[in-house]
């Protein structure tokens, strides 16, 4: 059966189907709510853009269901690495799922954390690149009423937390991180403390605009874009420019009822997008589908197309850097080319 969103993806025309993009953060799971595993996440790659490869990003999907507790983030990095082992066989297709893995790890474990990653390591030593622990916050409820489970609070100034992080740029992980807008001056706390480990921003730092009047969501933009750049100034955090159809930016896609085009996406999105773009520079930032998550908004199609419509006016070199070479440089993916 054909959906609303699906119906639209396949009625648009694909923008610049030449650009080769690595997606810098997709998700695989399965869970009672949602099914969205491989062969969900190739037919929507499959949509006309030139998709080459992915970053898997953690949900501590598959998570082992027994043994120490610490390690037990160990069964989704095996997952990940079997399907992108699949993928690289070509059986798939030419687009390689899961070429680099962002695993999770509970930092706030703190130096013994060394065990889970090492194992990881040796689990998939050709592709885990990352680690993130989801540390958003936020003294309402309404937005964990979208999450699987409520993150744990304080992590980012648990000092146990901080031993755990020193233990990734010993072993040349990044460390993705997962917060709201007014977290940021915490990540601007961390890259600084750890100059020598990789900061992966998710999602442009996500404003949280949840159920605000127009004079909220001003504020909340006028603070998130003054942060941001203060973020950027440190030169060890890059930025994933997505993660917009999300419900907590409430640009209201995700309840409209019948699809919705690149074009009104991207004058919603523009102003965010541009934002990232400036503060970090291209050579800075990745592109990412954040599928499925984003589908509540839109097709996988209609995302990708709204992304080049508003950098539509970039050259050519800084249009190479967003849709793919920042991600392969980053996440250490050399070997693909577009």
């Amino acid at each position: 059966m054909t959906t609303n969103r699906e119906a639209e993806q396949e009625d648009e025309p694909v923008l610049d189907p030449e650009i080769p993009i690595i997606d810098a953060h997709q998700h695989l799971f399965d869970r009672p709510a949602l099914r969205y595993m491989l062969d969900d996440y190739l037919a929507d790659a499959n949509s006309g853009h030139n998709i080459v490869a992915s970053v898997y990003v953690e949900t501590q999907a598959f998570a082992r269901a027994g043994g120490p507790e610490l390690l037990r983030p160990i069964g989704e990095i095996e997952f990940a690495n079997g399907v992108a082992a699949m993928c690289e066989s070509g059986t798939y297709g030419r687009r390689l799922v899961g070429a680099a893995i962002v695993g999770h790890a509970d930092l706030r474990h703190g130096d013994a954390v060394a065990e889970l990653l090492d194992r990881a390591q040796a689990v998939a030593p050709q592709r885990l690149r990352a680690i993130r622990q989801i540390t958003i916050e936020h003294p309402s409820d309404a937005p964990f009423r979208y999450m699987t489970s409520r993150p744990p609070v304080g992590a980012l100034h648990d000092p146990q937390f901080l031993k755990g992080f020193g233990q990734l740029a010993r072993r040349g992980l990044a460390f993705d991180a997962a917060v709201f807008h007014h977290q940021l001056p915490d990540i601007c706390s961390l890259a600084s403390k750890f100059p020598d480990t990789t900061i992966v921003l998710n999602h442009l730092g996500m404003p949280m605009q949840l159920d605000l009047d127009q004079a909220g969501r001003m504020r909340v933009f006028s603070e998130w874009r003054g942060s941001l750049f203060e973020l950027a100034r440190r030169p060890n955090v890059v930025c994933k420019v997505g993660g917009l159809g999300m419900p907590y930016w409430d640009f209201g896609f995700d309840r409209r009822p019948e699809p919705v085009g690149y074009r009104e996406l991207a004058t919603a999105w523009r102003p965010y997008i541009e934002v990232g773009v400036e503060a970090f520079g291209a050579d800075r930032c990745m592109m990412e589908s954040n599928f499925p998550p984003d589908r509540r908004s839109c097709a996988f199609s209609s995302l990708w197309n709204a992304m080049k419509y508003v950098v539509k006016d970039c050259t050519q070199e800084e249009k190479s850097s967003l849709f793919h070479d920042t991600a392969a440089r980053i996440y250490r993916m050399e070997l693909l080319s577009g």
